[in-house]
């Protein structure tokens, strides 16, 4: 009896926006409100577990193996939702036994999921899918994932049956800007080894990502009386204007790059006549061409900067996160556990690198090798974010045969 739809239908309803314009921990103070309920549901199944004060949730299920030798492994996923679409007053549609064709959200018609936009809808006839009511975001990145490690729990506790190790629960706050893991405990953890939730489509399963990088440029530029400014002005506006109109448009941008090709990207502009600040994304699946993208941005404000004799420009890098493959590739271990229960399940098994990063990036850099599995998300980051009860179910069935596995290969 799988629990994962009405834990869903809770989660989504809290709202968990992360804020990235704030220095508070976590960013948004709702957050903490999900992992409350969390919290009260681990007590209920009796399942110790802690509480931080980042809003991060801490949690082990004893093992019930008789081998001692089994590893520690954990299931870790985030309670935050993007900022991108409001995640206010979210309103979850259960669309029951879908048989395919449009699915037009009813409180802003003109928002509507199609198979054009999202092609995988035609392997979802029979689901029962869901979906936000057009004026929000869903919230199934990743609140699918958080839901899938609770039924997953749920279903260990109550079948004595299902042999495993001790089984770590890890969820996290601020993952969407870039804080998940910062104040991670790695000895609370307490494992060996474990596994996002934070992937999309049933089957899916990543251990390379964009290794990422920000970047800042600040130009101070030359102040003077618009009245009289002939050859004294220089505007830090239009040269950041310029820098960002020079950056290549066909090459090395999000709008133009797919599979493993790096971009560059502005994010933000700010600032006034006399200063400006660019702020930028750096991402590459090599990690050494970061630099060479880095250089490139110096090299063209260079460039401009010569047109501008009395202004000046400083370029401060700051490190994110790295490309989880180069930890993972000398534990296989974990990638194997992963494709085989998949492979036991009869379910589709599709292997390919995240465009993006997770908190398993973070982990695995500090020493915990944390691929990525699917949970079912789809349009994340939009009004048009679906997901169906069947793939969430699947991905329980994933996390419960992992452990097994991991159990039965001790």
């Amino acid at each position: 009896m799988y629990t994962v739809k009405d834990r869903f239908l809770t989660y989504v309803k809290i709202d968990t926006q992360a804020d990235p314009y704030s220095d508070s921990i976590p960013s948004t103070a709702k957050q903490i409100d999900l992992s409350k309920v969390l919290s009260k549901e681990l007590t209920e199944m009796g399942i110790t577990h802690e509480l931080s004060k980042e809003g991060y949730i801490y949690a082990s299920i004893p093992a019930n193996s008789p081998k001692n030798n089994v590893p520690k492994i954990f299931f870790c996923s985030h309670v935050d939702t993007a900022h991108d679409a409001s995640g206010t007053n979210v309103k979850p549609i259960v669309h029951k036994n879908y048989q395919g064709g449009d699915i037009v959200l009813p409180d802003d018609t003109a928002q509507v999921i199609t198979e054009a936009k999202f092609p995988e809808l035609k392997d979802k006839i029979g689901h029962d899918v869901i979906t936000a009511s057009g004026l929000t975001l869903l919230g199934a990145d990743d609140k699918s994932g958080v839901a899938c490690i609770m039924d997953a729990a749920y279903q260990l506790v109550n079948n004595p049956e299902i042999k495993h190790g001790e089984v770590k629960l890890f969820f996290t706050t601020d993952e969407e800007i870039g804080r998940g893991v910062k104040y991670a405990d790695l000895d609370k953890i307490g494992a060996d080894f474990g596994y996002t939730l934070d992937s999309g489509n049933i089957g899916n399963f990543e251990y390379e990502n964009f290794s990422a990088n920000g970047l800042e440029i600040k130009i101070t530029g030359a102040s003077a009386h618009p009245g009289y400014a002939k050859g004294k002005m220089e505007s830090a506006l239009k040269i950041a204007s310029e820098i960002i109109t020079r950056i290549p448009k066909d090459t090395l941008s999000p709008e133009s790059t797919s599979g493993k090709e790096g971009f560059v990207h502005p994010y933000k502009v700010e600032g006034k006549m006399e200063e400006a600040t660019l702020l930028f994304i750096i991402r590459d699946f090599e990690t050494a061409k970061l630099a060479e993208h880095e250089a490139l941005l110096k090299s063209i404000t260079e460039e401009v900067l010569k047109s501008y004799p009395n202004s000046t420009f400083e370029i401060t890098s700051t490190e994110q996160y790295r490309n989880m493959r180069d930890v993972i590739e000398n534990n296989m271990h974990v990638v194997d556990y992963a494709l085989e229960a998949m492979k036991n399940l009869n379910l589709p098994i599709n292997v390919g690198p995240i465009r993006g990063g997770t908190d398993g990036a973070v982990l695995s850099h500090k020493g915990l090798p944390c691929p990525n599995l699917f949970s079912g998300q789809h349009g994340i980051h939009s009004k048009l974010e679906w997901t169906t009860v069947q793939e969430m179910q699947a991905a329980v069935d994933t996390v419960v045969e992992i452990c097994k596995i991991t159990e039965q290969k001790a």
